[in-house]
């Protein structure tokens, strides 16, 4: 409730009416997913069915009470010389009661109890699940925001393409009207014109596209202005891990592993699983086996009363009961024994698979979040290269030492590397978003703060 307040006086803050613009961060559009999330919400109502299960069991261990009332008022009456039937008062023949019993019934080998452990691993197992499709929705809309991000980044990118492009077609046509530059160079100016509008109108409408996903992972409507990353906040991370030596990225990944196997949900539900079956191969052989304790007590009447005889004091009555059973056809009792061990046995399989597969994710994200780190510091100085290069090219186009085709050429490589730089920055924040859910860490920071080895 606390970050849901936050959230509305933040979005409240930020909402421009005038312009019906709704401005936004990567937190508040985190919140607002959360809160608009369906599956989220289906997996609630799971954690509350679980909850009433377990509790439902529970009650059944507790003594079974019940209690009766009776009345009873005859108005007639036969005679029994005679056989004849009169009617008579019924205030005369009025008896009245009421009853207590009490019902207790347990099985002496503790399989009931069992299976209560069984069914509060079965309410934490819905509750872990809850909080992985908590992490699922986080991703969902890290990614959305990212990609709506990065094609903005693109989208600004074409329009710098788009510009220098207009720019080199009108000098071609100047030229071309003074006789200064033949028909081939003027059209090939004029070719990479459409190409460069084409190719910025397509990624025009990949936003428009990216953007009405997002907001609608996110509830809101109208036009939606996000905040943009600063990239500046990941400098450090970024520079520690592009030089990391393999040594520190093994002692890396000693320390997210043991961060993942306290909290990821995945590994904490196969590990409930893991001890469900354990405990249902237990409760099946003693449920077998072990005899049942049956308690019966109560009272016949604890107050009764009688026009004849007045009122009358309780009646009590009670039993004790312990009552089991002999396996005669040993062959069934084996086989259904042995099917139950091998499905404990199937659930321990699963568990040593599941930590396979996250150590082998883990060991992947690792190396691939190494691999984009070094990625975009490579992409940054590519970048501040090629915007050289097509300064130089420019300026020599402008004083006819270049060709038209030499321009297009750069301008082409210029793009080249700002959209690669675009994706290895937005490439770096879903691996990071990714790591996160592995470590089921909802705070960025702390997993830097681990990334950088504090």
């Amino acid at each position: 409730m606390k970050k849901l307040f936050l959230l509305l006086i933040s979005v409240i803050s930020v909402s421009i009416a005038a312009n019906a613009q709704t401005v936004i961060n990567l937190e508040a559009a985190r919140l607002l997913a959360v809160t608009n999330s369906q599956s989220l919400a289906q997996a609630d109502v799971s954690v509350r069915s679980a909850l009433l299960r377990e509790r439902s069991h529970l009650y059944s261990l507790f003594p079974t009470i019940s209690s009766g009332y009776s009345v009873s008022m005859p108005f007639t009456e036969t005679d029994r010389v005679s056989g004849d039937t009169s009617f008579i008062n019924p205030i005369d023949k009025l008896t009245a009661g009421v009853s207590l019993s009490v019902r207790y019934s347990l099985q002496l080998g503790g399989s009931e109890f069992i299976q209560r452990t069984i069914n509060q691993i079965s309410t934490e197992s819905a509750r872990i699940s809850a909080l992985k499709e908590y992490f699922s929705v986080l991703d969902s809309v890290d990614k959305a925001y990212y990609t709506v991000l990065k094609s903005i980044a693109d989208l600004e990118s074409a329009d710098s393409s788009l510009e220098a492009a207009n720019r080199t077609l009108t000098v071609a046509q100047v030229r071309h009207s003074n006789g200064m530059m033949n028909q081939i160079d003027y059209l090939s100016a004029q070719a990479d014109k459409e190409t460069t509008e084409n190719s910025r109108n397509r990624l025009q409408r990949e936003l428009s596209l990216n953007m009405i996903y997002l907001k609608d992972l996110i509830g809101v409507q109208g036009e939606l202005v996000l905040e943009p990353v600063n990239f500046d906040v990941y400098d450090e991370v970024l520079r520690r891990l592009a030089v990391i030596s393999i040594e520190e990225a093994d002692l890396l990944f000693t320390e997210l592993w043991n961060i993942m196997t306290t909290n990821n949900p995945d590994l904490r539900r196969a590990a409930l699983s893991n001890q469900s079956a354990e405990l249902t191969y237990t409760s099946s052989i003693r449920s077998r086996y072990a005899p049942s304790l049956s308690v019966n007590f109560g009272f016949g009447d604890i107050l009764s009363y009688s026009t004849a005889n007045g009122f009358g004091g309780p009646t009590f009555s009670g039993s004790l009961s312990i009552t089991g059973t002999i396996p005669i056809e040993v062959w069934k009792e084996t086989n259904y024994l042995e099917s139950q061990r091998i499905t404990r046995d199937n659930t321990l399989d699963s568990y040593s698979s599941t930590l396979r597969t996250y150590q082998n994710n883990l060991l992947s994200a690792l190396y691939g979040i190494l691999n984009q780190a070094s990625s975009v510091l490579s992409y940054r100085r590519s970048l501040e290269i090629e915007e050289n290069k097509y300064a130089g090219t420019m300026e020599r186009y402008m004083l006819s030492q270049s060709s038209v085709s030499d321009l297009g050429t750069a301008s082409r490589s210029l793009m080249s590397s700002q959209n690669n730089l675009n994706s290895a920055n937005y490439s770096f924040l879903q691996s990071l978003s990714t790591l996160r859910s592995y470590c089921a860490l909802d705070d960025e920071q702390r997993l830097i703060q681990v990334l950088l080895g504090r």
